[in-house]
């Protein structure tokens, strides 16, 4: 991808100086690589900008182990701001008869390309972070839990993460989610 207009520069820039500034997050990893990726994958760069755009002040971190574990990932300090006050999934905000929120976390990580951290994810976060210790976060949650009507979150509190249930209904002010959308780097 080429940036050609002023905005997408202004994106790149504030990119770079977040992974200049954040470098304990990616050990190991050039900019230029990660550079690169943005410059030739217009879907991680699409995705990349709508997780800024929303707040979510996205960085690269590694979740997981190997070289296929690195990814954009919502680093700000609490949950996206602009991705709040959403029940879990589309079905959830179907069944919700009253007071409806404007969407679900699952439909909208869908419509930007990016994918909710599952529980194992979200504690490989917290190793860089710690995030969300005033908010919190849907976690991607099995279909088994889904299918009795239940969900996901967490958040980190008292120098822990911790994970909690709700219904996929449930929304509040100050839950929100973070995602990610994987690097393919070659070695």
């Amino acid at each position: 991808m080429k940036t050609h207009s002023p905005i997408e520069d202004a994106l790149l820039l504030i990119l770079e100086k977040r992974f200049r500034d954040h470098a304990h997050r990616h050990k190991g990893l050039n900019w230029q690589r990660v550079a690169d990726l943005l410059h030739a994958d217009r879907d991680l760069w699409i995705a990349v900008a709508g997780m800024d755009a929303t707040g979510g002040e996205p960085d690269v971190v590694k979740l997981g182990e190997g070289a296929n574990a690195w990814a954009y990932v919502d680093c700000s300090a609490e949950s996206p701001i602009g991705r709040r006050s959403l029940c879990y999934d589309d079905q959830a905000l179907a069944e919700r008869k009253e007071n409806k929120p404007a969407g679900s976390a699952v439909g909208m990580a869908h419509e930007m390309g990016i994918t909710l951290l599952n529980e194992a994810e979200y504690l490989s976060l917290q190793q860089v972070g710690p995030f969300d210790r005033k908010t919190s976060g849907w976690i991607l949650t099995t279909p088994e839990m889904r299918k009795l009507g239940g969900a996901l979150f967490g958040d980190h509190r008292f120098n822990r993460t911790f994970f909690y249930h709700n219904t996929a209904q449930s929304y509040y002010g100050a839950r929100g989610f973070r995602a990610y959308k994987k690097l393919m780097l070659i070695n």
